[in-house]
């Protein structure tokens, strides 16, 4: 490399804008008017609060319902944890490889059946990257909890998601200084259009690096939980999601890889009148009508047809 090439490269590095600072690289926002007008037709009538964010990447096409209003993350607060995780991963401060010993201290009162890592002991180890896949794929609260304390606290991911122009987006559980917020929105708080900016973030490659990024897109089309937006979708194409469902909120994430382009859909609820946990929950059945509804919009040539 002659010293002229040695010179560019060396601008390029250090003028170049920070990867927090880019814009992604997809086509402005415009407002879909055809698919917002469905939208709001599944809207209408439910018992409860929803919002809405859904862009086709290749097209810019949008659509935006109450986007930017404040929600519940329940269990997709487990994405801004990951991404904290990866970027401290990436500055050294934590190994993937690193076998972590379950702390005593480690409590948690709602604990699911499928909360793998409730089972352990104190002093039991697990890789941290297998912590990460059991916090992502099966959202196993007990190693999201861990991997939290491990960051250093909801304290560290929410200057993270600030520093990264977050503006909504926090940790609320374990948090100083975030009890209010708590008992309004719980463990996390986020709207519809942010969670959706975060794994557009990792499925362009900036969330921390593009190597990280490409880890944490492999772990998120992994989910268990399929039964409710991924449900509408063929089996055949892939999705990165994220879900979160307490008594009165359900809520989904997810980033399409579909045949006439990727598209990333955020549905969330909140104050829902109907609490239960059956399958025929109402948000549970609105996260499916929309997810159905975006997909057949997007992609009116394919006609398989969900099961259920």
């Amino acid at each position: 490399m002659n010293r002229i090439a040695r010179l560019s490269l060396i601008a390029a590095l250090f003028l170049a804008p920070p990867l927090r600072a880019q814009a992604d690289r997809f086509p402005p926002e415009r407002t879909n008017a055809a698919l917002t007008a469905r939208l709001d037709s599944l809207v209408r009538g439910f018992r409860g609060d929803v919002g809405i964010y859904v862009r086709h990447l290749p097209t810019g096409a949008t659509v935006a319902i109450d986007a930017d209003t404040v929600f519940p993350t329940a269990s997709m607060i487990k994405v801004p944890i990951l991404l904290t995780l990866y970027d401290q991963v990436q500055q050294g401060r934590l190994s993937l490889d690193a076998r972590v010993p379950y702390p005593d201290t480690l409590t948690y009162r709602y604990t699911e059946a499928t909360d793998v890592v409730g089972y352990m002991a104190a002093g039991d180890t697990l890789p941290l990257r297998e912590l990460a896949f059991l916090m992502l794929t099966i959202s196993d609260n007990h190693a999201s909890l861990w991997i939290q304390a491990l960051v250093g606290g909801g304290a560290a991911v929410n200057e993270w998601l600030d520093g990264h122009g977050f503006r909504q987006t926090r940790v609320n559980s374990r948090t100083p200084g975030r009890e209010q917020a708590r008992s309004v929105y719980g463990w996390g708080q986020t709207t519809p259009r942010e969670i959706a900016q975060a794994l557009v973030m990792i499925r362009e490659g900036r969330a921390v690096n593009p190597r990280a990024s490409a880890e944490m897109y492999r772990m998120l089309t992994k989910s268990y939980w399929d039964q409710e937006a991924l449900s509408q979708i063929p089996p055949t194409i892939q999705a990165a999601s994220k879900q979160g469902f307490v008594d009165r909120s359900r809520s989904e994430v997810l980033l399409v890889n579909a045949p006439t382009g990727d598209y990333v859909l955020a549905v969330i609820t909140k104050n829902q009148a109907d609490t239960g946990y059956e399958p025929g929950n109402e948000g549970s059945r609105l996260l499916q009508a929309v997810s159905r509804a975006v997909y057949e919009h997007f992609n009116p040539e394919d006609a398989w047809r969900p099961s259920r």
